[in-house]
């Protein structure tokens, strides 16, 4: 025969010489330097499975310790009961017959001793086996017999023989505590393990039931998912702090709104309610405007009203003409939206280029758009400033307003952009132009209360402010006098709101009717001082709804060329003089 001379010097390099081997060692080695391979080969062979079971012994040992200390720590400590196990398996084994009433079934059964479950499948078909009812048969196999088992089974019966134990109430408190334990693994999330474990900690647990503790596992896994607290804790520290979320909403340009609103606060829905075509759009580009460049927050705008092209122009006409966002980039500039759009700038020296009757720069015939850029950056100082806002606002504020135009969408569609952004961007502001029914339920007035409500939910389960704008009637009713009958939406979509406005514009005929003061209470009022301009307005602002508190009616003058909005004061109609 043969021999593998490969496989001999292998084993033979890999052998490790010990004491307890080395006898061993020293036959093998004379075997070669006498030639006898084989016999060689077979006692290094024979070395070498002695080894790999010792090794596989050791592994098998280390995997048992292991799984025990897995077992062990299966369950936290308030769920651990070994005395409440040990009292249940004693009776039954004091009194077979039991298990006709006191049973386990299978899916129901959790004990942590697992020698104590082996002697319960015992008791079911052997001791009991006579009276265990086929249900509590059903799926368990016949329970081991060693005797690690048996000697525990007896030890059992020794030590509990002249004990009473109270088998009705060891029943209810074993089944019980089997309910909590299947819970606690069957749901993994470990909020709600806490909460699990705590039905123990309950004042009235002793009392409850076992469907009563199945009741309470299922309220816990609900709460769980709402904020809780126990309101008269660190009612100092909220006090002392003063930085809340009653508080800390990021500031509007609107002085008043501002303070009665407390800001823009995350958690809430505020929604601005206009008449077609009176600036809804440009009010939202204006507020998230500000949140984006003066507060330095991510924004979400979505609409189904205005395009990104439109956006974008109307972004540009804003942050160019409002003061809060000239004094971060420094360019001291009016330009209107139309300016922008038909890219009309006024040169430096209107006499050395040609300009139209407005005085602003003509494009040369065959000029392209390059050169004539390239000119306008040589001759218009409006134009360098323009183009500086835009660099700026690409350098300085990149990536903090994002834009998704949606128009035909599912309430499912809005809030998954919405939990997108959220995730993926850690958005913390949305607006939304306009807050419309789903695609699917167009005309339909009482749907608008739905997706309201799912915005609400998002806004408080995932702390947003989520602002949105509304469509008025076009109806009779005066400006300062509006209600929420004045919604083209069903009425209903007020109760879903935080914060709720209704924007209308005064007629140029009726600006004498009214007047303003800069303080609530005040004794020295304005007039509304009629302009040329015809894209000069003043638009009355009822707060119909205020979750934080007070509710004013505020004036405002804007111009809508220039997206330039301006909050006067506190509006109201002239008092009627007595003669």
């Amino acid at each position: 025969m043969s021999v593998d001379m490969t496989e001999l010097y292998t084993l033979l390099q890999n052998l490790k010489v010990t004491p307890k081997n080395r006898a061993l060692a020293e036959e093998i080695n004379d075997n070669i330097q006498n030639g006898e391979y084989e016999l060689a080969l077979t006692k290094l062979r024979s070395l070498q499975n002695e080894n790999l079971e010792k090794q596989m012994s050791k592994e098998r040992e280390r995997y048992e310790d292991l799984n025990q200390k897995k077992e062990e720590q299966m369950y936290p400590k308030e769920l651990r009961n070994p005395k409440l196990e040990t009292d249940f398996i004693a009776g039954l084994l004091l009194d077979p017959k039991t298990i006709a009433k006191y049973y386990i079934l299978y899916e129901e059964c959790y004990f942590e001793d697992k020698l104590l479950l082996e002697i319960y499948k015992g008791i079911i078909f052997t001791e009991g086996e006579a009276y265990a009812p086929d249900i509590a048969k059903r799926n368990f196999n016949f329970g081991k017999s060693t005797y690690e088992i048996n000697k525990l089974k007896q030890d059992l019966i020794d030590e509990y023989e002249y004990k009473n134990l109270d088998m009705e109430k060891i029943y209810v408190e074993i089944k019980k505590l089997f309910v909590l334990r299947k819970s606690y693994l069957e749901m993994p999330i470990k909020t709600i393990q806490h909460s699990i474990v705590e039905i123990t900690k309950y004042k009235l647990y002793n009392k409850m039931s076992e469907e009563e503790v199945k009741n309470a596992v299922n309220q816990v896994a609900v709460t769980e998912k709402f904020k809780q607290a126990v309101l008269n804790e660190g009612l100092t520290d909220f006090l002392l702090e003063g930085n809340n979320n009653l508080t800390n909403g990021l500031e509007i340009p609107f002085h008043i709104l501002s303070s009665v609103f407390k800001g823009l606060r995350r958690g809430e829905t505020m929604a601005f309610a206009m008449p077609s075509n009176a600036g809804k759009s440009r009010f939202t580009i204006n507020l998230s405007a500000y949140v984006a460049f003066v507060h330095k927050k991510k924004v979400l705008v979505i609409s189904n009203e205005m395009s990104e092209e439109k956006m974008k122009l109307c972004l540009i006409t804003t942050i160019l003409n409002n003061e809060a966002f000239q004094k971060l980039h420094g360019q001291k500039i009016k330009k209107s939206e139309g300016e922008l759009l038909e890219f009309k700038f006024r040169p430096d020296n209107p006499n050395e280029v040609k300009v139209d009757k407005d005085g602003f720069v003509i494009k040369e015939e065959n000029e392209t758009q390059k050169q004539f850029v390239q000119r306008l950056n040589e001759v218009s100082d409006e134009f360098r400033k323009t183009i500086k806002v835009t660099e700026w606002v690409r350098k300085e504020a990149s990536n903090s307003l994002y834009f998704v135009n949606i128009t035909d969408h599912t309430n499912d569609e809005l809030q998954k952009i919405i939990m997108n952004y959220y995730y993926k961007e850690e958005i913390g502001y949305m607006f939304y132009d306009t807050l419309k029914t789903d695609t699917a339920n167009i005309g339909n007035g009482e749907e608008i209360k739905r997706t309201a409500t799912i915005l609400s939910n998002l806004a408080q389960n995932f702390n947003l402010f989520i602002g949105s704008t509304l469509q008025l009637t076009e109806s009779a009713t005066l400006p300062i006098n509006l209600t929420i009958n004045d919604l083209a939406v069903s009425r209903t979509v007020k109760e879903v709101l935080d914060t709720l406005c209704l924007i209308k514009q005064i007629s140029r005929d009726n600006l004498s009717d009214y007047e303003y003061s800069k303080k609530e209470v005040d004794t020295e009022f304005f007039e509304l001082e009629k302009f040329d301009d015809p894209d000069v307005r003043y638009y009355a602002c009822v707060v119909d709804k205020n979750r934080a508190g007070a509710k004013p009616k505020v004036l405002f003058r804007l111009n809508l060329a220039y997206n330039f909005w301006e909050e006067l004061g506190y509006l109201r109609l002239k008092q009627q003089t007595k003669n």
